[in-house]
């Protein structure tokens, strides 16, 4: 198939999500991680239409030495355009807002964003441990022997929320409630049953305020996302998503460093984005939110523009969240029920494009009134402990 050429008319070319798929999720304990990435990445080239041929940029991180590298080697891939910026689960958000910039700078022409993991497996078959921190040298050698942890950091920025705003530990359930309550007609999702609030509440205290089922749970899988040059969407497979816009930011890294625990990245990445989607939060119609605990969920609502800074709670425990709700948030069940292999920002991407295109399935699709598909999806993922962000919006 011919490529169109790189060079960028009119000044910049548009770029459409084109291909998505997810590897097998949940609980998969044959496959390696460079396999997930294969299988993923196999079949959202599939998904697209596209010939592999079209691919002269690739995006990865979290797996092999020299990452995107190795596993651009493993999938048989000579890109000319690479990304490997490791900023944890935001990181497929930047990616994704880098690729777009130079797709439409003409400087490649498809860019395919790839991730698996075997978090679960790995542990389960004693290949590895359950990490406490992100290791300490630099700025975290002055955290990390007092116990520190990852969890801990989130659980004190969201006490400091109920400090500040009086928001309960009811609310902060309601989030996980919600979530599973979408993931329950999810098929790929690994947890299904209903919860409640009180069963939230009354769990195994992780770090308080958190309990078991406020925080993300542990699996295997991976997936794909192939960007392309709009000169590509009418030799595509499906009608394309468009990437209206994106926006990025980091914040701190050692917790003193950090100004307010009730504020995240996403404050500065999302008004960036909206801004230059030429949209606003009023014209979202489904929000993909990384949820490694249920208070990034809620605060990062707040710093969307979704509700004013300490309404979360007043805002997520009404049911807007769930599927049919007023803003249907995780509609794949998210990271607290669906599927968290360890950095999850690309499966907010995936379940996007689901969404806008009608490809949910029958249950879990979101319809506007009168049945019509939604328009405009936000994807807000967020790396460390809200130590970087990055945001995505789509659009059909």
């Amino acid at each position: 198939m011919p490529g169109p050429t790189t060079e960028p008319r009119n000044g910049r070319r548009r770029v459409a999500v084109v291909g998505v798929a997810l590897s097998d999720c949940g609980r998969v304990d044959g496959p390696t991680p460079y396999a997930l990435h294969a299988q993923a990445a196999r079949r959202a080239l599939a998904d697209s239409g596209l010939d592999r041929s079209v691919i002269d940029g690739f995006a990865s991180a979290g797996l092999g030495t020299l990452a995107p590298v190795e596993v651009a080697e493993y999938l048989g891939l000579r890109p000319t355009w690479v990304d490997s910026t490791s900023v944890g689960g935001s990181a497929w958000e930047v990616m994704a807002a880098h690729a777009a910039d130079a797709i439409a700078a003409g400087r490649a022409n498809a860019v395919l964003l790839v991730y698996g993991s075997t978090a679960r497996a790995d542990i389960k078959a004693r290949r590895r441990t359950s990490n406490l921190s992100f290791g300490a040298r630099g700025p975290l050698q002055f955290e990390v022997p007092y116990g520190h942890t990852l969890v801990s950091k989130y659980a004190m920025a969201a006490r400091r929320h109920m400090h500040e705003y009086g928001t309960t530990l009811e609310q902060l359930a309601s989030v996980a409630v919600q979530a599973r309550a979408n993931a329950a007609a999810n098929p790929d999702a690994m947890f299904r049953d209903p919860i409640t609030v009180d069963e939230v509440l009354s769990g195994e205290m992780i770090a308080d305020p958190f309990t078991k089922l406020h925080c993300c749970i542990r699996s295997d899988g991976g997936c794909a996302v192939l960007l392309a040059a709009e000169e590509y969407v009418p030799d595509t497979a499906k009608a394309p998503v468009w990437i209206l816009g994106s926006g990025t930011s980091v914040s701190h890294t050692t917790m003193s460093e950090w100004e307010d625990f009730t504020v995240s990245p996403a404050a500065v990445s999302g008004r960036i984005a909206f801004e230059r989607a030429g949209v606003t939060p009023a014209d979202v119609d489904i929000a993909q939110i990384y949820d490694a605990f249920t208070y990034m969920t809620l605060v990062t609502l707040e710093d969307l523009g979704f509700c004013a800074k300490g309404e979360g709670g007043a805002f997520v425990e009404k049911g807007r969240l769930l599927r049919d709700g007023e803003l249907p948030v995780n509609t794949d069940g998210g990271g607290l029920s669906a599927c968290h292999p360890g950095m999850r920002g690309l499966f907010l991407l995936v379940e996007a494009v689901r969404q806008l295109r009608g490809e949910a399935g029958p249950g879990r699709q979101v319809t506007k009134r009168g049945g019509r598909l939604p328009e405009v999806a936000v994807a807000s993922g967020t790396g460390g402990w809200f130590c970087s962000s990055g945001t995505v919006i789509l659009g059909r």
